[in-house]
């Protein structure tokens, strides 16, 4: 199959529609049409079922969209590493939220750029839903990552810090004054807890709003204490599972930057861990 065939397909099975896809392709229907048949007749399936009802996907149909997407976030993620390498001025792109490096970048960045295989470095600040996709469509060369609460599928990753966790709540909700918590406490409390609820809302700015409203408690690695506004407080949840900050790029990535980056993130990362024990 070709990359263009994935892509005529992609789209029919997004739009379920066969004219909608053309338009949205720039491209008459009927060669469209005839490349989603020479498709199934070269694998030998039907993709779609045709009715006069519409257009749905058949079993086969709805793997090769599965397929078809993973293929083509590869080659656009190909595409787009590619083009920033060739830049005449080479940079590398870290992805994060704010707040998000555990204290860790400042010293980082400072280390690395007395590397000799080091670049100029970008900052791209972002929700925490964007961080991995960044990396994965190819915009950011590296991320910094939570686990457990990030899917590393796809990814390389080297942990740098362990933090403890907080739940951040309004200063007047009553179990600001305490000295921590458990999960019990706040899966006893009416009040929704994020990450669980509204998934959808990923931006820390709309997060600690939502939290200074009494709407929403966040649980959160320790080190957003830095950041969080004076009318919210944050209180440590003794049982919860620790958060791991670590850095994350694309598996089989070769680039001495980023891999200086990552030796300078790990250097520093221990260095600060001896300081502080």
């Amino acid at each position: 199959m070709e990359t263009r065939e994935l892509a005529y397909f992609a789209a029919v099975a997004e739009e379920l529609h066969f004219g909608r896809a053309a338009a949205r392709l720039g491209m008459a229907q009927p060669p469209l049409s005839r490349a989603i048949q020479q498709l199934e007749r070269r694998l030998g399936v039907r993709l779609f079922e045709r009715s006069s009802r519409g257009v749905s996907l058949t079993p086969a149909g709805e793997v090769l969209a599965r397929e078809a997407a993973k293929v083509l976030d590869a080659v656009a993620a190909a595409t787009a590493r590619t083009r920033r390498a060739g830049l005449d001025s080479p940079r590398l792109v870290v992805a994060l939220k704010p707040g998000g490096d555990g204290g860790l970048l400042p010293d980082i960045l400072t280390a690395y750029g007395s590397r000799p295989d080091a670049v100029d470095v970008e900052l791209a600040l972002c929700g925490v839903a964007q961080r991995a996709q960044l990396v994965r469509d190819g915009t950011a060369d590296v991320a910094f990552l939570h686990v457990p609460y990030e899917d590393l599928t796809g990814f390389d990753s080297e942990p740098l810090r362990v933090e403890g966790t907080v739940a951040v709540m309004p200063m007047g909700h009553p179990l600001a004054g305490r000295a921590s918590v458990c999960l019990a406490d706040l899966d006893a409390d009416p009040t929704p807890r994020w990450p669980g609820r509204h998934p959808e809302v990923t931006d820390p700015a709309m997060l600690m709003q939502l939290v200074a409203l009494g709407r929403m408690i966040v649980v959160a690695p320790e080190s957003v204490r830095g950041q969080i506004r004076r009318d919210l407080a944050c209180v440590p949840v003794l049982d919860a599972e620790p958060t791991t900050v670590v850095l994350a790029w694309a598996e089989e990535t070769r680039s001495r930057a980023l891999a200086a980056f990552v030796r300078t993130a790990t250097e520093v990362a221990g260095r600060l861990k001896h300081a502080r024990g």
